[in-house]
């Protein structure tokens, strides 16, 4: 019986970028643009706030950008500040790149694995699904959804009980399968 778990966010997750005031490397999105017009063109920013003194920084979305050249739609999600949209942009990797930072992704997540009743079976299949782009390893993905310490899911990935057409040590944030044999 194949089992499907869940890989979910549960608030944004932090920037990681250094503050010009107070030298901290943790910023949290505000959830506010800045749009700015200068005739044809159009610049427009996310707002992020040091986690620990509140200085506001910013991380560019457009620059420069024909007004035309940009969908009405996400022109209107900007001036309303739309929550969604931010979600949408820290998860862009264009987004990120473009501002050299990177995602914080430490206590922002949680696996929802339907219950503990697969936990007593010998042979369990499950899928794990990830609803947003989270990077985890798969081993604490099994080692949580399975109630066992990460050694002992490494263990059973070395002697062939744990099996994954991925490698189980490494960052990942797409969707995978894994088989556990007790």
């Amino acid at each position: 019986m194949l089992t499907t778990w869940v890989v979910a966010p549960t608030r944004l997750p932090l920037v990681r970028r250094r503050c010009h005031a107070c030298a901290s490397e943790r910023f949290r999105a505000s959830g506010k643009f800045r749009v700015n017009a200068h005739h044809k063109r159009i610049d427009a920013w996310l707002l992020v706030l040091c986690a620990e003194c509140g200085d506001t920084a910013k991380l560019t979305l457009l620059e420069r950008a024909n007004v035309r050249a940009v969908r009405p739609g996400l022109l209107d999600r900007l001036h309303d500040n739309d929550p969604a949209l931010t979600a949408e942009l820290l998860q862009d990797p264009a987004v990120l790149r473009r501002n050299r930072v990177a995602l914080d992704w430490d206590g922002a997540w949680r696996l929802d694995t339907g219950g503990p009743e697969h936990r007593d079976r010998e042979v369990i299949d499950v899928s794990v699904r990830f609803a947003a782009r989270i990077p985890v390893r798969p081993v604490r993905l099994v080692a949580e959804g399975c109630g066992l310490s990460r050694a002992e899911a490494g263990r059973l990935a070395e002697e062939g009980k744990l099996v994954a057409a991925v490698r189980l040590d490494a960052r990942l944030c797409g969707d995978f399968s894994f088989t556990l044999k007790r």
